[in-house]
């Protein structure tokens, strides 16, 4: 296995997070790209892991915290950390020490660039970007949201914790017309496939939806809301994680329509 920074014959495997063989993924669009792409020299690190057939399992994607969705200062953040499980594609990945490996380079890596620190966020519940899998590796849990867990793993002494950003305001039922709020940070395909199926599913009820999109990129935007990535419906936010079907959006927005 060896570790390797992100290049140009690459980005396209970033984009998707591995995942081109995914006609799901396919789906998200090219918000991902963009994001990148306004991003780059912002601070955004990738890192993959290539076993020894070359073939890419892995990846690593961080950045500095004053940029991120997170508040805090002289630090980097990982947006995730992310191994190839699947059977389709280029196959399964885990279990391998990619994820590990992928950790320690990141961490030497934002050590060398004289940062206080690491952090990352994690899930209390055994499903993905698991908050327990960091604190295995070190990391201690500086703030709690729900069940969103804030880690991280100072280098220095005066290292200041990192904080989440809640939300300022939220969004609120329409009148006349079913509300529908849309914010975009754009670094997750995930998040970006269910933008854009909520997108298509709106389109189907002109005249009954007002629809609202906010590009939390925009620092002013972000700030005035603290929302980074959301969708909601009359108020109430959708459920994102994993993506809800068209279907399943479709018919959301529909028993809201039908009442007006």
């Amino acid at each position: 296995m060896k570790i390797i920074d992100i290049s140009p014959e690459y980005e396209q495997l970033y984009f998707c997070c591995l995942e081109d063989w995914s006609d799901d993924i396919k789906e998200a669009g090219d918000h991902k790209q963009k994001w990148y792409e306004r991003m780059k020299d912002k601070g955004v690190r990738v890192k993959f892991a290539m076993d020894d057939n070359d073939v890419i399992g892995g990846m690593i994607q961080y950045m500095p915290i004053e940029y991120s969705i997170y508040e805090g200062s002289n630090l980097y953040v990982i947006l995730c950390i992310w191994v190839h499980g699947y059977k389709q594609g280029r196959g399964n990945f885990r279990k391998k020490g990619m994820g590990r490996a992928l950790l320690m380079a990141a961490e030497e890596d934002c050590r060398g660039l004289g940062t206080g620190g690491l952090a990352a966020w994690g899930l209390a519940i055994p499903f993905w970007m698991k908050a327990s899998w960091f604190r295995k590796h070190g990391y201690k849990v500086a703030d709690k949201n729900g069940i969103m867990r804030l880690v991280w793993k100072p280098f220095r002494d005066d290292a200041t914790p990192p904080k989440f950003i809640k939300p300022r305001k939220k969004p609120q039922k329409g009148k006349g017309k079913v509300d529908v709020s849309l914010f975009k940070n754009g670094w997750c395909p995930a998040m970006n496939l269910a933008y854009e199926r909520i997108l298509r599913a709106a389109g189907e009820f002109e005249g009954k939806v007002e629809l609202k999109k906010y590009d939390t990129l925009d620092a002013e935007v972000f700030g005035e809301w603290g929302i980074a990535d959301g969708i909601y419906i009359d108020g109430k936010e959708l459920r994102t994680g994993p993506p809800p079907t068209y279907e399943k959006i479709k018919k959301k927005i529909h028993r809201r329509a039908r009442k007006i």
